[in-house]
């Protein structure tokens, strides 16, 4: 999964796309019970209930934060941070949903921060964002509540602050969406992750939570290295941080929105959509990718002796072209660490595709048959991917 170049400009900062450092000791771990599922899903611990599981996850925003963090010590705008809340629960809810699970969720938040930098009035929004964006999913029949959290003052630790959470639920081992069964002959329907849907209230740049280690210092000039030491790691040669063009308040081009309003557009949340989709076609999904960490490659860690081919991708959203121009990042880099233009994925029997289509476009959510799964061609039998456009086919796996 990992791309041959070691020296690319993602693990330059730090950060690994493919986690392959990871996945090395927690492949060799308990799988639980659903072995291929998209979340580690349990037996059922708590009550005991052997037809029931439990799944717990945790996720957060990332360095996302630091974003909000510039934008608030440049605009003194705290509620900047209500999007950073968003950020955190979506990158836990959308994977819950990838193993069938969006009601009767229980948040819990972990907010570590310098109190120098980040006060109250920052503390605050982040908070009252938090319960607000629970709401909202509850005004969409998403049944969600909060359980609470941890606020810690750990200046030792973090120059600004981390946002996490994690998220627990208890459910029928029957609804479980087993990523396993995703095989040969599905059609891949990709979810769009830029516009604005009918449950936002501004047009989403398309970013989501992943790859703004990268996306921050690509984008954003050396003004922000130089005033703002605290959000990056000294031990980062200096060619690699802040090293583009643009401030916040820049206009990005091609889009209505401002650079650092694209940076900082709250993580989409799919699942209205996919809870609708699943409840209207449910028994034609053989499964659900949450293009996360890795990007569109994603897919591969899922399915057995499958060949993913993607031959039909959205244009790539301003916000990820305008990264790649500046940077020079090659095409194979930009699509194992940004979605490139959709963050979703619904493994489906080609007859539902279309379905599946009108469905979330119902929402406002662009969507289209973004590729197929084949039978694997390697000699061991392995997932692959092969990204194809008409000016690039790229090879991973």
């Amino acid at each position: 999964m990992a791309s041959n170049d070691s020296n690319n400009r993602y693990n330059q900062r730090g950060v690994s796309s493919s986690k392959d450092e990871v996945h090395q000791v927690v492949d060799k771990l308990d799988r639980g019970c659903f072995p291929g599922a998209f979340c580690k899903v349990t037996n059922d611990l708590l009550t005991g209930n052997k037809d029931m599981c439990n799944v717990i996850h945790s996720d957060g925003a990332g360095t996302k934060s630091i974003l909000a963090y510039l934008w608030y010590k440049e605009t003194g705008d705290a509620s900047v941070f209500r999007g950073i809340a968003q950020d955190s629960i979506v990158m836990n809810l959308d994977d819950l949903a990838c193993v069938g699970i969006w009601d009767q969720v229980v948040l819990s938040s972990t907010v570590n921060r310098n109190a120098r930098n980040f006060p109250g009035e920052a503390l605050a929004s982040l908070i009252e964002g938090t319960e607000e964006f629970i709401q909202t999913l509850r005004d969409f029949d998403i049944d969600v509540s909060s359980g609470g959290g941890e606020t810690a003052d750990v200046g030792d630790l973090t120059g600004t602050v981390a946002v996490d959470s994690c998220a627990v639920a208890i459910v029928p081992k029957e609804k479980i969406i087993d990523n396993a069964n995703i095989c040969p002959g599905l059609s891949i329907v990709g979810l769009s992750s830029s516009g604005q849907s009918t449950y936002e209230n501004k047009e989403n740049s398309g970013i989501g939570s992943n790859g703004l280690t990268s996306a921050r210092h690509e984008i954003l000039s050396p003004h922000y290295r130089q005033n703002y030491p605290e959000t990056f790691d000294p031990q980062t040669k200096e060619e690699f941080l802040y090293c583009g063009p643009f401030r916040m308040q820049d206009k990005l081009v091609n889009s209505s929105l401002l650079i650092g309003e694209a940076l900082l557009s709250p993580t989409r949340t799919y699942l209205p959509v996919v809870k609708s989709i699943m409840s209207k076609v449910g028994q034609s999904i053989l499964g659900l990718v949450h293009c996360s960490g890795g990007g569109q490659t994603k897919c591969m860690r899922f399915g057995t002796n499958v060949y993913h081919i993607k031959d039909n991708l959205f244009t790539p959203p301003p916000l990820f072209q305008e990264i790649q121009r500046v940077s020079g990042t090659t095409d194979r880099e930009m699509h194992q660490v940004y979605n490139m233009g959709h963050r979703f994925e619904v493994y489906c029997k080609p007859e539902a595709a279309e379905e599946i289509i009108a469905l979330s476009k119902s929402y406002q959510i662009d969507a289209q048959v973004i590729g197929h799964t084949e039978k694997s061609i390697k000699p061991d039998y392995s997932n692959h991917l092969t990204i194809k456009s008409d000016h690039v086919e790229l090879h991973y796996g």
